[in-house]
């Protein structure tokens, strides 16, 4: 009997999951990217802490860091971690700045067509602003807190490094989560709190 009852508990659990998320439908797809981009049109600056979560199968516990994201238009980003160590990695004009610890080094992302893709791809992905049809199989859900964007990986080449994008948005239109899927099923998600827009960002933040 206790059987029979964890199973019909499992399925009432899994029933509530689902009736929490639906597809959108084409006028509020049309609806949603309209205001995402307008959203993001209008964000100059970023800035807010980040959870960041990377799930290995081969390891019992995920790796678990956390830091802080300051974006600045139009395309400089700097994801600095400061726990469990001290990194930063930094988008800028072409460039990868990594700080690792006091070890500098940088890298020009025009030289690899794949690098510079993933460089604008974390820029729009930070921003939301990523519909390309070209590039995505996109599916659009609405959810019982805000929105889920999945978009899986056309590109044969990129896809050997990243399969699919997720990204979560708030009832405000703003990038919540963020998750890279590798093809092996390993991901990268990366969750944002105290977010804070258009304050004043020095240019310097982006030297190193």
């Amino acid at each position: 009997m206790m059987k029979y009852t964890f199973l019909f508990l499992t399925l009432i659990l899994s029933l509530g999951t689902i009736r929490a998320q639906r597809s959108m439908e084409l006028a509020e797809i049309q609806e949603f990217k309209s205001k995402v981009q307008a959203k993001a049109a209008n964000t100059k600056a970023i800035v807010s802490d980040f959870t960041q979560n990377k799930h290995l199968d081969f390891l019992a516990n995920d790796i678990v860091s956390s830091g802080v994201l300051v974006f600045k238009a139009p395309e400089s980003v700097k994801w600095s971690y400061h726990t469990p160590f001290s990194y930063s990695v930094i988008f800028e004009k072409g460039m990868l700045r990594i700080d690792d610890e006091g070890k500098k080094s940088d890298v020009k992302v025009g030289g690899s067509p794949l690098f510079k893709e993933l460089s604008e791809l974390i820029v729009k992905s930070v921003r939301g602003d990523m519909f390309d049809d070209h590039k995505f199989a996109i599916e659009y859900l609405k959810t019982s807190k805000g929105y889920r964007v999945e978009l899986k990986t056309k590109d044969e080449a990129f896809k050997k490094y990243i399969a699919q994008f997720v990204l979560t948005f708030n009832a405000a239109y703003s990038v919540h989560e963020v998750k890279m899927i590798e093809p092996s099923g390993d991901y990268t998600h990366i969750v944002f709190t105290n977010r804070k827009e258009n304050i004043p960002i020095d240019d310097k933040i982006f030297m190193h």
